[in-house]
């Protein structure tokens, strides 16, 4: 019994597949709980979907289907009652509850391996430039991604973590500039960078002994620190990564140039006004792209290019790419990069992440990395901590704009989600302690499986039931808010059968029943919080 609701779909499916006459007209036989506890545990629609075939009254069909689940359910369910058009709904036993628990309980890492068709993923996020220190915006990414790959691997995949680092081109040279002029006491440039991080770079390197004039040591040197800054906050904030790829090594290696004189053999790539262009047209974009200029530099599309043709060339199943609200034009042409690489196009996948917007005593802050006036996600761990940091990032979809109440984070109480998530967890594993100190650790026993069940455990369980599901849809639509929204009502779930049911000195074989509960939704809660990157805390 590893997944309880899933073994009680199948046999629903099963029965239904023994009343079936043709097909299911491509529709899925659903299993939902009902809006109202007094229409059952759950409901079955299977009766109308067979009716059709049959050419039969679906409450007629709805009959025979109950005949054929009472024998196949026989002491799991209570009754099974026909409702509306032909919905069948049932009501379950104590007895199928509490094995349910025991299920959770005794399975190795409830709800993992859910991944139809494992996959080895090239997970690439954060990539940040170098040009500054990690922006709460990017902490969103590193959450976002970081999460991402725990939910993949938690299903069965194997992920690799992967950060660009963009360290040649404009933005780089930029920064070199801004350096130097701060060595000397000029003027930074009017497209460079004002952050008083850069004066902190200039001081370091002069120290170093890196001249004002050499713009390309000061360039290497200065994204070198950068890098190290960002690798260390991110560190900070529990996300490490297995790669940090160099663009610069991209075009030092030659790869650029093998990337693109292979796209002119195959017939992909074209001369055309002094410069090089690939026809991304002939794979669904809705123009050409110059990968050399006339004067013969590269573009960052070539190197992109490049940088995929090696995450082929490493095995990458999927290429999962993260990257800014400001990068929608750039998916179709990087599809088509792959595909005229000779890949499957849907091997590459994006998720566009929508801005972070800090509140605090409702104003929002202004963030600009070029102007120096941002907040930095060491800032904001500084204030609200990690946990709150990651799981206010990580609540809404990626394609929603988060607006993070930095005085709502701040608050230990039941208004503050991960607050409220966190103290439920801590709340169970001081009942558990309480029941170890009086040895009353909960027995595998028929008078648990025989005892009866209270709404508030009814309601917790189905909630424990629902993890699988969560946890698939989850890694399958690159969804950890969702784990979030699970993490909160499962919390609201406990703190409902905290107050209307007794755990320790409970009654006959109430207690070790409602124990296990609680062990149950002790490890289910865990396994949300640490696959969103968040702890679970043992007291509070």
């Amino acid at each position: 019994m590893a997944d309880p609701l899933k073994m009680l779909h199948d046999e629903i499916r099963a029965a239904a597949d023994s009343l079936r006459e043709g097909t299911y007209g491509g529709a899925e036989i659903g299993l939902e709980r009902p809006p109202r506890p007094e229409l059952g545990d759950y409901s079955t629609n299977a009766a109308m979907l067979l009716a059709p075939g049959r050419g039969e009254n679906p409450r007629e069909v709805a009959e025979l289907l109950r005949v054929e689940l009472e024998g196949r359910l026989g002491d799991s369910v209570e009754r099974l009652e026909i409702a509306g058009p032909g919905f069948l709904n049932l009501f379950l036993s104590a007895r199928w509850y509490r094995a349910a628990v025991r299920a959770v309980l005794e399975a190795d890492g409830f709800a993992a391996g859910s991944a139809r068709a494992p996959e080895q993923i090239s997970l690439e996020f954060v990539s940040a430039n170098p040009t500054g220190p990690l922006t709460a915006a990017g902490g969103r990414h590193a959450a976002f991604g970081d999460s991402t790959a725990r939910i993949l691997e938690f299903a069965g995949h194997a992920v690799e973590r992967e950060y660009y680092v963009n360290d040649v081109g404009g933005q780089v040279q930029r920064l070199a500039e801004s350096v130097a002029a701060r060595m000397l006491d000029a003027p930074v440039p009017e497209d460079g960078y004002e952050g008083e991080y850069v004066a902190t770079l200039a001081v370091e390197l002069a120290k170093a002994g890196v001249e004002p004039a050499d713009l390309d040591s000061l360039a290497r040197h200065s994204v070198e620190r950068m890098q190290e800054s960002i690798r260390l906050t991110l560190e900070r904030f529990g996300v490490e990564f297995d790669t940090w790829f160099s663009e610069r090594s991209l075009h030092e290696s030659g790869a650029v140039e093998r990337a693109i004189e292979g796209l002119r053999e195959s017939g992909a790539a074209y001369e055309s006004e002094g410069a090089t262009w690939l026809r991304t047209t002939d794979f669904g974009d809705d123009k050409d792209r110059v990968l050399v200029r006339s004067g013969g530099e590269p573009t960052y599309f070539a190197a992109d290019v490049a940088y995929h043709s090696d995450k082929i060339r490493r095995g990458a199943e999927r290429m999962l790419d993260v990257l800014g609200a400001d990068h929608h034009g750039y998916v179709a042409r990087m599809r088509a990069a792959v595909e005229a690489l000779g890949a499957d196009p849907n091997q590459y996948e994006v998720v566009i992440m929508q801005f972070v917007h800090l509140v605090d005593a409702g104003a929002r802050a202004q963030m600009s990395k070029r102007k120096g006036d941002f907040v930095t996600l060491d800032e904001l761990v500084d204030d609200i901590g990690v946990d709150a940091a990651r799981f206010f990032l990580l609540q809404r979809s990626h394609d929603t704009t988060v607006d993070l109440d930095l005085e709502l984070a701040r608050r230990e109480s039941s208004e503050n989600p991960v607050y409220y998530v966190q103290y439920a967890h801590a709340r169970v594993c001081s009942i558990i302690r309480l029941a170890e100190s009086d040895g009353s650790v909960p027995p595998a026993s028929d008078a648990v499986a025989r005892e009866p069940i209270e709404p508030a455990e009814r309601a917790m369980i189905k909630r424990l039931l629902e993890f699988p599901a969560e946890l698939e849809a989850a890694a399958e639509r690159r969804a950890p808010h969702r784990l979030c929204a699970y993490a909160m009502a499962a919390a609201a779930d406990f703190h409902g059968f905290y107050r209307d049911c007794k755990v320790v000195g409970a009654p006959g074989a109430a207690e070790p029943a409602r124990l296990e509960i609680c062990l149950a939704m002790q490890a289910v809660i865990a396994t949300a919080l640490k696959l969103l990157g968040v702890s679970a805390p043992e007291s509070m």
